[in-house]
């Protein structure tokens, strides 16, 4: 019974198709039957006045075309590090070596107890400081020089500046003192996904919770519209709104008080969200040309412009919390300076912050540069200890000028390319 079923959907499906053919051709097709009759417009009579007309058969659907094939985008590869000569770092033996010891005994006050760093950090101990050829003999045995590499192979990258600024604010709001400096917020979460996946150990999301869920923390913008909930948490008020901004950006600074005193903030946390650049803005807004886009142009912009700098801080959703640090010397032999993201005092002009995905965190660096919007070459050991939401790649930098506002209008006009160097413990291999 199943065959004569499906006889008769296949005799009634040619017929089917028969019939589309006849209707859609313009001359039959032969066939093994009798030949089909072509229809005809049937006979007129002489009493009609006007003739028929023979309908027009409909056109055959057109065959679909198909879109073409989307390229898959190739794979973009992570920064290398590649073994080097002493030799290849032009200007090694210009620098005065002595002057980073400071830097790298603060590296080592946090990385000694590793493996792979104690019998560097063991030899800087019993070093001859004051003697300059031991210095570099010290370097040159201890440690191995490797070139940076951005994954498309190129050798340079962005270099930038950052500084220590110094704003006046008082511990209790009123009078000049309006804008607020916060601590961290008590509901911000920050989630480790690192136990879970290894390789995003780099990676900490924040968030806060809403019902049942952790959604993202609250941009720029947002946390502005909730300024009461969060100037709770308020730990200095500052006199000018955008000292605040900047403080945010460079990530740590001092406080001076009315009273006279000072006292540090330091980078604590951040709201999660990426940073995005104000100068940059600008630029895209047709506000300010590229080469104008530093730190003292965007401020000449803003005391032009002063009812649309809110507008231009609301562009850049991330935002930082800081907690209260004290100044003086954290230790004996240290730099006296802010705390960087390897938790040691960084010095003036001998270290960077850098990716750490790409430079490990305390190793020293030679960097090969030059001096903000100048030729001149700017060839020195640094040390990688700070870390920034800007800093993001391979041959990327971030050149700490120190306290001030010398140091900060070096900073803020360096936007210059340079090249990197890392220098690894004997017998350490990179990944």
């Amino acid at each position: 019974m199943f065959q004569q079923i499906r006889r008769g959907v296949r005799l009634a499906a040619l017929a089917s198709a028969s019939a589309l053919f006849a209707a859609c051709s313009t001359a039959p097709r032969p066939g093994p039957a009798s030949p089909p009759v072509v229809p005809s417009c049937p006979d007129v009579q002489p009493a009609v006045v006007t003739p028929q007309v023979c309908p027009i058969c409909p056109a055959c659907a057109a065959c679909p075309v198909c879109p073409p094939a989307v390229p898959v985008p190739e794979a973009k590869l992570p920064p290398r590090l590649v073994a080097a000569e002493w030799s290849a770092l032009e200007g090694w033996p210009d620098d005065d070596l002595r002057e980073a010891l400071p830097a790298l005994r603060a590296s080592c006050s946090a990385l000694a107890s590793r493996a792979d760093w104690r019998a560097p950090c063991a030899a800087l101990a019993s070093l001859a400081q004051e003697d300059s050829i031991a210095v570099r003999a010290f370097f040159e045995s201890a440690f191995r020089p490797w070139q940076l590499l951005n994954g498309d192979g190129t050798d340079q990258g962005l270099v930038t500046g950052y500084y220590e600024p110094l704003l006046r604010a008082s511990r209790s709001r009123g009078g000049m003192y309006m804008h607020p400096i916060h601590g961290v917020p008590d509901d911000l979460l920050v989630i480790d996904v690192a136990g879970l996946h290894p390789d995003l150990k780099h990676l900490r999301l924040r968030g806060r919770v809403e019902g049942r869920k952790v959604v993202p923390y609250w941009s720029r913008s947002e946390l502005d519209a909730r300024a009461a909930e969060l100037d709770r948490k308020a730990l200095f008020w500052a006199a000018d709104a955008l000292d605040v901004f900047f403080l945010q950006v460079q990530g740590s600074g001092q406080v001076e008080l009315p009273d006279g005193s000072r006292v540090r903030v330091g980078y604590a946390d951040q709201n999660g969200h990426t940073y995005q650049s104000i100068g940059r803005w600008l630029v895209d807004q047709g506000e300010l040309k590229l080469e104008q886009a530093s730190m003292q142009g965007i401020r000449q912009w803003a005391r032009t412009n002063p009812s649309r700098v809110p507008t231009m801080m609301a562009a850049n959703p991330s935002y930082v919390f800081f907690r209260e640090l004290p100044i003086g010397k954290q230790g004996p032999g240290l730099p006296e300076g802010p705390l960087g993201a390897l938790g040691v005092p960084i010095a003036g002009e001998r270290v960077i912050a850098v990716d750490p995905r790409s430079v490990p965190l305390g190793a020293p660096v030679w960097l090969d540069t030059t001096r903000p919007n100048s030729a001149d070459p700017l060839r020195r050991l640094m040390m990688a200890q700070d870390t920034g939401g800007a800093i993001k790649g391979g041959v990327r930098a971030d050149f700490f000028w120190g306290f001030g506002p010398d140091a900060g209008a070096l900073a803020g006009r360096m936007r210059q390319q340079g090249r990197m160097w890392v220098l690894l413990p004997v017998g350490v291999t990179p990944p």
